[in-house]
């Protein structure tokens, strides 16, 4: 029985992150042979956008984001930038209205980043609205190449790449967020040109507006809900390379570690609220995609992860075959590693070896404390949060 737990658990973790890859790359690569990958341009006559920024208490980004809208490479009279502040009581409010080619619509009690989504829809009256966060630059040509996707109709949203600020890379947030982001985008891009991306990253994404549908309050994964009813009521998501968000890491592992609890929760809160798609019959590569990619990382994996190691050691003591004892002496290695990145996290110490295996253990706890998390914050159910540190 143990070595038959041993297997499922193996098997189902190498599938999670290596397997679902590898069968991606080739699923890709196949269909590529026998149909072109789409060629996107843009339209001659460009459509109106709204770039639209949900905020609470972000004066100190205010100038720095507002710079970075105005350098964007999309004609003027057809780029419109709306805020939408929700209860800031620092000094946003004053510093967006120095900006007089900038819509702010402002509520002053806080209720939360979805329900200030919901109200400040209704101002959005351009058939392509593009979301981003207050914290991070987008590259210059960004909305041109979103802009260029929804000219293949089948395209409901396009979902941006996010890059981390390498200036701290060699500490275990920048590296080791760093390192995933690049395993993310690489899934984004192979799923994507498969059939859709799963999901969108709030830092850069982007919908016909006309697709919008009020999501309810309580919402974790605003970015990732919105766009998966999006892909579900038929369309596609695509992942746009040629467009990306930039942002630094996490202040320290203490705030990186409150963003992944409650991405986890919230991942945990999708999985229930999109169980349509599990209808492989109805939904077929689609929900192929989204179990392989996100429900199995949000649910069983991180389960089967930690119970590898007490089954393999319960094996080893009672059958003491070669191939046990090494799988054990590899868990064994992996977490030490993982250890020692952890000290070396707290004391400053720049070894990349080790954030590697560290952050990946350190994601995988984080989805069972996104248990808890989820539990209260379901009882408090005012749909707020407290976002993380950057530096």
């Amino acid at each position: 029985m143990m070595i038959i737990l041993f297997w499922i658990c193996l098997i189902i973790v190498f599938y999670t992150y290596i397997g679902y890859c590898i069968i991606l790359i080739i699923s890709v690569k196949i269909k590529e042979i026998f149909v072109k990958r789409p060629s996107y341009k843009l339209p001659r006559k460009l459509p109106d956008v709204t770039l639209f920024i949900t905020a609470y208490n972000e004066q100190d980004v205010v100038r720095e984001k507002m710079k970075n809208c105005l350098l964007l490479n999309y004609p003027k009279d057809k780029l419109h930038i709306v805020w939408v502040t929700d209860g800031c009581d620092d000094n946003t409010n004053d510093l967006l209205n120095l900006y007089s080619d900038v819509k702010v619509y402002f509520q002053p009690k806080r209720k939360g980043k979805v329900s200030a989504m919901n109200r400040g829809m209704n101002y959005v009256h351009t058939p392509i609205v593009v979301f981003t966060d207050a914290n991070t630059l987008l590259n210059k040509d960004s909305i041109k190449e979103v802009v260029k996707c929804f000219t293949d109709p089948k395209v409901g949203c396009v979902s941006g790449g996010k890059r981390i600020v390498d200036r701290n890379k060699d500490n275990a947030v920048g590296g080791g967020e760093g390192f995933y982001w690049k395993y993310e985008s690489f899934l984004k891009d192979y799923d994507s040109r498969l059939y859709s991306a799963v999901g969108a990253a709030g830092e850069l994404f982007a919908i016909r507006t006309d697709l919008y549908t009020p999501m309810r309050k309580d919402t974790l994964l605003d970015d990732f809900m919105l766009s998966m009813n999006i892909a579900a009521n038929g369309y596609k998501i695509v992942y746009c390379k040629g467009a990306f968000a930039t942002e630094e890491g996490s202040a320290g592992m203490k705030d990186e570690q409150t963003r992944k609890v409650r991405i986890s929760a919230g991942g945990i809160q999708s999985i229930r609220r999109l169980r349509r798609l599990y209808n492989i019959f109805k939904y077929r590569t689609l929900s192929f995609q989204y179990i392989s990619h996100r429900v199995l990382r949000w649910s069983v994996t991180p389960f089967m992860l930690l119970a590898l190691l007490p089954i393999n050691l319960l094996i080893v003591l009672f059958n003491p075959t070669m191939l046990y004892v090494v799988f054990f002496i590899i868990q064994i290695l992996f977490y030490l590693m993982a250890i020692i990145g952890d000290v070396f996290a707290n004391k400053q110490i720049k070894k990349k070896v080790f954030f590697i295996p560290y952050y990946f253990l350190f994601m995988n706890i984080n989805v069972l404390r996104g248990i808890s998390y989820l539990y209260k914050y379901i009882e408090s159910s005012d749909g707020i949060w407290e976002k993380s540190k950057r530096r």
